[in-house]
Parts: C-alpha cells; sequence; structure tokens
C-alpha cells in the first residue's frame, strides 16, 4: 500500500516544484485546451473513530479542472495520504480518486467532493487485540468512501490556502459494537491544511476561472 502512495504523493511534488518554470515557458496563448491542472500538499490530521485514537499523516494531491458549467468549476481528483505520526492504536494510508465541484467567490472558493480508493489501517503496539476472536490485528485493508468539504484562499495567481474536510467510511475486520466477532465500520473525520498551487498552463491569453 506505501509503494501506492509514494507513487501518487512523489509526482504531485515534483509538479508542484517545477511545474512554475513550465508554465512560464508556454507564452502562446492555445484555445484548443480545456483543462486546468493544480497540485497541493499540506498535512492532515485524523480523527480515526477506533478508541478515540487520533493520528497525524501528509497529504498530497492534484486536480484537474475542466470548463466552467453554470458557474461550477468541476476536477477529477486525486490524493493520497502517508502516516507520519500513527498514534497510539491505529493510522490511515490511503489513495483517493473522484470529482470535485467548486465555486469561485472573488479570491474564495469552496468545494465539495466525493473521493473513492484503497487504505490500510496499521495497529499500533503489537496489532489490535479482539477478544471475541482471540486474534490480534497488525493491518486490514478496506475500500474507502470518502465525502468531504474544503475552501481554497487565493494568496496570489498561482497560490492558495487549502482547508480540507473529509468524512471517511472504512471497513474492518472486527466490530466496535456488542459483538466484536461480526466484521464492522470506521467513520473517519479528516481535517486537511495545506497549499494548493495553480500551473497556468491555461491562463496564457485566457483568464483562468
Amino acid at each position: 500500500m506505501k509503494r501506492w502512495i509514494l507513487c501518487l504523493i512523489v509526482p504531485c511534488l515534483f509538479f508542484a516544484i517545477f511545474g512554475s518554470a513550465d508554465s512560464h515557458a508556454q507564452a502562446t496563448p492555445t484555445a484548443s485546451r480545456a483543462f486546468e491542472p493544480s497540485a497541493f500538499a499540506g498535512f492532515t490530521g485524523a480523527y480515526t473513530g477506533l478508541e478515540s485514537s487520533r493520528n497525524l499523516g501528509f497529504t498530497a494531491g492534484f486536480d484537474l479542472g475542466f470548463h466552467p458549467f453554470f458557474g461550477l468549476l468541476p476536477a477529477f481528483e486525486a490524493r493520497g495520504t502517508y502516516p507520519m505520526a500513527n498514534g497510539e492504536v491505529v493510522g490511515e494510508e490511503e489513495a483517493l480518486g473522484g470529482l470535485r465541484v467548486q465555486k469561485r467567490y472573488n479570491r474564495v472558493r469552496p468545494y465539495i467532493d466525493i473521493l473513492f480508493g484503497r487504505g490500510q489501517l496499521n495497529y499500533q503496539n503489537g496489532g489490535f487485540i479482539v477478544p471475541a476472536q482471540n486474534f490480534r490485528y497488525v493491518q486490514s485493508t478496506s475500500n474507502v468512501i470518502s465525502p468531504g468539504i474544503g475552501v481554497e484562499l487565493d494568496v496570489t495567481e498561482h497560490f492558495a490556502l487549502l482547508l480540507d474536510g473529509q468524512f471517511q467510511h472504512w471497513d474492518i475486520p472486527f466490530s466496535t459494537g456488542s459483538n466484536p466477532a461480526v466484521p464492522g465500520s470506521l467513520y473517519s473525520k479528516d481535517g486537511t491544511i495545506g497549499v494548493v498551487y495553480r500551473f497556468g498552463w491555461l491562463r496564457h491569453g485566457h483568464p483562468g476561472p
């Protein structure tokens, strides 16, 4: 799972660092382009939903924005979160993708998104013990459903601050309810503070949305 997370995060950081030079090098207006790419990175705090545990991770991703539709800015989004501090119970790592819809009000850009993907739960202190099963879980994997909301606050033409919140559904091989032997679910609440970089490849002669 870590290999997939790194494969997503490393290209995002590469484009964020070197994308500025590329965008200024393309000085010829191109009306045929219909996309606006951006990348973001930040720190994510997660309330995992398992025994009130919390952890801290690093999140990076990219958005591929499409042509505005009735004043809304749709985009495809992909992101990955890699754990930095797993806490005392469980740490989350995940790779997600989906649809984001944004609305711009001057320098403020609120949005909603719905993301899907795969995640891995890393249980700490030698594993998570389920008494009813007499078993210790060290790791488990799950499909992840992650609806969320957020806002981007423009600082310059290319840079913005990011505030993002996600409400995630994870499957686990045990239950946190009255019957621990039955597979159950976790509902994680994740909050991210970060920075967005908009490449501006489409803005030479054409103002961005």
